[in-house]
């Protein structure tokens, strides 16, 4: 009989470890890959990506950190936290894109790094690095991430709250329990009471299913409840005390009646319920292709139980994993039919991400270190013969596009927009035509070449029972995609911002001009941000506008056709911003020489004196 010195049994542990810490690299190097560009480029959009900006430049400008305004009109609808980020990220760094972008890009970081620190202790190094993967990787977690809104911030706190709190079920630390609510209530501060419903209701529906509402005097209720008031509460008490009739319209008009689908004014569309439900196959692929794998195990069982007329097996006691498996089908459950039954964007449901991406990723690692092949065959197969079916789409709309010379504003040759169509986030992926590949040229290669090339290695190597490399093959195939799809965003820069427009007629503006937008607020509201100036709103009272130009002192930027007409024949400057599917009545309206300032993607900036 042999023994091993405490030196070489050392050195065998330790070999894991060192792997895992090459993979960690790798996982932060596929990271920096995807989301590193997008800290500088494109410029901010109009509608709510350079909105939020500008409400937090003007936060930073007026030094008031309670009440939100946005072209110093009150901006009540959203709750504070990811405009401080930006606000300190402004102080630290410049009012630049940079500053903007980098709260979104941290949360995300700080996902990754999450993702595998809970799937190493629930389900071992393989299940923690797919964890990170998937989330650096995962289509939706990117696109929902291009522009500034907190849905990555909140999937940050509501994922750490629900860490805390099941590692205290798990370890019995106080401090553990106190940080869940200390993450609850910085939720509640990043996008309002939907954190309260999706973390109250999934620990309501995990502690009744696991049996642990036992234990409930181990959850510091009163005491946790009071450091959660303690965080969140204070600035709505603020809010409320400098902004009349706040608690209606933050509470009742924005939570309970867009729920309803009643909210005033009406600024927003729902998904159809089939549209709903199969789209988050879009949002988390590639890896929603493993969900069969994912699913595999718990079918088989349920399915030979019911042949076979075998009870139930008595569950057995809770371990870490168990736990977090069953408090992840809780979360992303509650999180997915709360929303089909609001009205709701695409990205609605982004803090459902986190716990379905580590479920499949713990499903995918125990299948492949069990030597189970078919199953992963199958998906890897259907994974590669859906990209080489978009490399062929691509390939074809390339082809249709081979005489057409490179279009640098890939405005001019996109359909014309459907603005019902575009009240949901993605709506401009209806506006692409054969002739728009003219100017998507380099991503569209790029994007053709690895998806033909990416899944189909994938796949060759599962077949060999390269398990792992098939994997990595697959993140890294996206993440090359991804930054392709970054490179055709920068291309969609002057259709879905206005920032070019800005910087023309920026050396041409006297203080004494008018500068203004017809219509809404968003339709041109990067110039807000790139100007850094007052525009005055010709029928622009609406949607984010309305609410704060009812208060008595709201300013004086609210203008009518009448107005418009006077100051255009006035012998003061005035640039006017129209959006493209206004433009044949502003046409109209304004008599005489119209001159052009700017023009970009079928937006205009006239003028009325050179």
């Amino acid at each position: 009989m042999t023994t091993k010195s405490p030196a070489s049994i050392y050195a065998i542990s330790a070999r894991p470890t060192r792997f895992a810490s090459a993979y960690v690299l790798g996982v932060l190097l596929l990271f920096a890959l995807v989301y590193v560009g997008s800290l500088f480029s494109p410029g901010l959009q109009d509608d709510a990506d350079s909105t939020h900006a500008e409400a937090a430049r003007e936060m930073l400008v007026t030094h008031d950190f309670v009440t939100l305004k946005v072209n110093s009109n009150r901006y009540l609808e959203k709750a504070p936290l990811m405009y401080w980020a930006v606000s300190l990220c402004y102080l630290c760094f410049g009012v630049n894109e940079f500053a903007a972008h980098l709260p979104v890009v941290v949360s995300m970081l700080l996902l990754v790094l999450l993702a595998m620190r809970w799937g190493r202790r629930a389900f071992g190094d393989r299940a923690a690095i797919y964890a990170g993967l998937f989330i650096s990787t995962a289509a939706g977690c990117y696109l929902f991430t291009r522009i500034l809104i907190p849905e990555s911030i909140l999937s940050l706190f509501i994922a750490a709250s629900f860490y805390f709190f099941v590692t205290a079920l798990e370890d019995d630390d106080a401090w553990r329990w106190y940080a869940g609510y200390a993450c609850m209530a910085l939720a509640v501060l990043t996008k309002g009471l939907l954190a309260i419903v999706v973390v109250g209701l999934a620990l309501l529906l995990y502690v009744g299913i696991s049996g642990e509402w036992r234990r409930w005097r181990e959850f510091r209720l009163f005491t946790g409840t009071l450091l959660f008031l303690a965080i969140a509460a204070p600035w709505h008490i603020l809010a409320g005390i400098r902004n009349p009739h706040f608690f209606w319209f933050y509470f009742v008009n924005e939570h309970f009646m867009r729920f309803l689908g009643k909210r005033i004014p009406k600024d927003y569309n729902k998904q159809t319920d089939s549209l709903y439900w199969t789209l988050h196959l879009v949002w988390l692929f590639p890896w929603s292709l493993y969900l069969p794998v994912a699913l595999r195990r718990p079918v088989s069982e349920w399915i030979t139980r019911r042949k076979l007329g075998v009870p139930k097996p008595p569950r057995p006691p809770l371990n870490f994993r168990s736990r977090t498996e069953l408090l992840c089908l809780a979360w992303a459950g509650v999180t997915l039919v709360f929303f089909s039954f609001s009205t709701n964007q695409e990205y609605y449901t982004f803090p459902a991400y986190f716990p379905i991406l580590l479920l499949i990723a713990a499903k995918l690692a125990n299948e492949e270190e069990s030597g189970s092949r078919r199953w992963l065959l199958w998906s890897s197969g259907v994974l590669a013969a859906i990209c080489i079916a978009i490399s062929a789409v691509l390939a074809a709309g390339l082809w249709s596009s081979r005489h057409v010379p490179f279009v640098p504003d890939i405005g001019t040759v996109l359909a014309k927009p459907n603005l019902q169509a575009e009240t949901l986030s993605m709506g401009h992926m209806l506006d692409l035509t054969g002739e728009s590949f003219a100017a998507l040229r380099l991503p569209a290669i790029l994007a053709a070449v690895i998806l033909l090339i990416g899944p189909a290695v994938a796949f060759w190597l599962r077949r060999r029972g390269s398990q792992v490399a098939a994997t990595w093959t697959t993140a890294a195939t996206m993440a090359v995609f991804l930054i392709a799809a970054h490179i055709a965003l920068v291309r969609f820069d002057p259709f879905l911002g206005s920032r070019s427009m800005a910087q023309e007629i920026a050396p041409e503006l006297r203080p004494a001009d008018q500068v203004m937008i017809y219509g809404d607020e968003s339709f041109g509201s990067s110039l807000l941000f790139y100007l850094r100036r007052p525009i005055e709103l010709v029928n622009g009272n609406t949607t984010s506008m309305w609410w704060g130009s009812t208060y008595p002192d709201a300013p004086h930027i609210f203008l009518d056709d009448q107005e418009l007409q006077q100051a255009w024949n006035s012998p003061q400057r005035v640039f006017l911003f129209v959006p493209q599917h206004e433009r044949a009545k502003v046409e109209a309206l304004l008599p005489g020489a119209l001159h052009i300032a700017s023009e970009a993607s079928g937006k205009v900036i006239l003028t009325n004196h050179l």
